[in-house]
């Protein structure tokens, strides 16, 4: 997902939030404590922690994938300027002070800030972060989610500062820059390097990376300049993490009652199961079911009959009970991860309602009529729509697809189904553009996060706006959102939201509250995981 000319989880919702999850993000826990809770308990010295992730993340540059496991990952090796807490208030990180004025940013570093390589980072470093993030040849799903787009950034290394000069207003610029991954200038001048490695300012490095099975992390001496002025000579703060891909959750509890997993997301029967057996956990909620229209001229969803008879035609209410599995319900809001920069509810009564004859009535306003076998088409071309969702849904969200299919096929629809992993979807959302509706859940804590993905130029122009949508209201919303700050720029991202729904551009529907696991560790969750807080007893 994880925007503000954008989500941005790029290439993918990332290279997706390629949005998750949230983006998939990748996830209310507006909480200032730790997770599960703090304890007295003491320390354990040099310990390890293992967190599972349900899919392998893939490459692992940080600044190319938003992936949830990436997203999650690339922090334990990459710092940002700033950090956040769990209530969202900013932390000095590499920046231990900043001034904003206008249009103007200004961070400080911190001195002695070193990179896992040994080399110095500068405020030079930064700069060229920042350049390389906006040069849209780049492709960063970053870039127009937690990345404003026009930023020139100017460094004056003798002092230290690096002036960040902005395109214009940005009513949430901390709280993004705080998810924005800094690399080191080893890996921007050779990125074939962050493939599979790590080369950041981060309190942890990469040692060990087999794809599809374990990714190991080793604790750096002398990491001072952590959120808050977290240091990696906190007692209890393991030195080594170990992140194991489990693609089954019931395989995933099972660890985690076996004590070989510290840290699991989970939901339905398999949390049951946890819960029962008394294992420590917290509910963060997370956007599941997202519906993304293909509005780019040749797909049948760039007509906003179809989009809006899509959305009529479906049991929203019903799928949403089905895709959570009963633990969950209907979304109210885009950005709901913790801590959330806004509450509001923009899509009760602005989507279009179910209404099955209504849905006829749109399309047949719009030209298209059946055949003899009760399916729509138009000018002597069948109405088929090319239909993906992610495999990451689960066995849920493969029974909420196999309702949904039936009853758009109910409704006089053709419906091409496909199920793929998280990294072929975002290849094809991000690539091959070869589909009109999708399953994939964005998950950010900001709306502005999302504008990338919802306005100004598409993949072909070099924009995140993957889908393709033009939707006057909603841009003209996020303009004056983005003059404002606080609760008045929240009530703009509303109006934005509410005519996103309006017009069907897009569907938020469903919500579920994730139970995260812990097994003998406190930690601090802000989205993702506050690896400097994680301490072992």
């Amino acid at each position: 997902m994880d925007g503000p000319k954008s989500l941005s989880f790029s290439r993918v919702v990332y290279r997706l939030m390629k949005l998750t999850k949230i983006i998939t993000a990748g996830l209310a826990l507006a909480l200032a404590v730790c997770l599960p809770a703090c304890t007295s308990n003491k320390p354990a010295a040099d310990g390890t922690v293992t967190i599972s992730i349900v899919s392998d993340p893939g490459a692992l540059d940080p600044q190319q994938s938003i992936v949830a496991g990436i997203f999650e990952m690339s922090f334990y090796a990459y710092d940002s300027l700033v950090g956040l807490n769990p209530k969202g208030e900013i932390l000095p990180q590499l920046a231990k002070s900043w001034t904003l004025d206008g249009l103007t940013a200004t961070f400080e570093l911190n001195e002695g800030i070193t990179c896992s390589d040994g080399s110095a980072f500068t405020a030079s470093t930064v700069a060229r972060n920042i350049a390389w993030y906006q040069d849209f040849d780049n492709a960063s799903p970053y870039l127009g989610v937690f990345m404003p787009v026009g930023i020139e950034a100017v460094a004056d290394d003798a002092a230290g500062t690096v002036t960040l000069t902005l395109a214009g207003p940005e009513p949430f610029l901390l709280s993004a820059l705080a998810n924005v991954p800094l690399v080191c200038d080893s890996g921007l001048d050779n990125r074939d390097q962050l493939q599979a490695a790590t080369l950041g300012s981060g309190p942890y490095v990469l040692t060990e990376a087999v794809p599809d099975d374990h990714y190991t992390y080793e604790r750096r001496d002398g990491y001072t300049w952590g959120p808050g002025g977290a240091t990696t000579d906190e007692p209890g703060l393991p030195k080594t993490l170990v992140v194991r891909v489990v693609p089954n959750e019931s395989t995933e509890v099972n660890l985690l009652l076996a004590g070989e997993v510290n840290i699991a997301t989970t939901t339905g029967v398999d949390a049951d199961r946890a819960v029962a057996a008394g294992i420590p956990f917290v509910d963060i909620p997370a956007v599941l079911g997202t519906t993304w229209y293909n509005h780019e001229p040749g797909h049948p969803t760039a007509d906003e009959a179809v989009r809006i008879a899509l959305t009529q035609a479906v049991d929203l209410d019903q799928l949403a009970t089905v895709i959570t599995g009963g633990t969950g319900g209907r979304a109210t809001a885009m950005a709901v991860i913790p801590p959330a920069a806004c509450s509001f509810d923009s899509v009760t009564g602005n989507l279009p309602t179910f209404d099955v004859a209504a849905a006829g009535a749109t399309l047949e306003a719009a030209g298209f009529a059946k055949d003899a076998n009760g399916k729509y088409g138009k000018d002597g071309q069948p109405l088929v729509i090319a239909f993906l969702y992610d495999s990451v849904l689960g066995t849920e969200g493969q029974a909420a697809a196999e309702l949904a299919v039936q009853q758009w096929e109910a409704a006089g629809f053709t419906i091409d189904v496909s199920s793929l992993e998280t990294a072929q979807i975002a290849e094809v959302l991000f690539g091959t553009g070869d589909w009109d509706v999708a399953w994939e859940p964005v998950n950010v804590n900001s709306p502005d996060q999302f504008v990338g993905f919802l306005t100004g130029p598409g993949l072909a122009e070099g924009g995140m706006n993957f889908t393709g949508i033009n939707n006057p209201g909603y841009d003209a919303a996020v303009e004056d959102a983005m003059g404002k700050s606080g609760q008045e720029a929240c009530q703009a991202f509303q109006q934005a939201e509410a005519a996103l729904f309006a017009a069907a551009d897009q569907v938020t529907w469903a919500v579920r509250p994730n139970k995260i696991f812990t097994n003998g560790i406190d930690y601090e969750y802000i989205g993702r995981t506050q690896v400097t807080s994680l301490r072992v007893h």
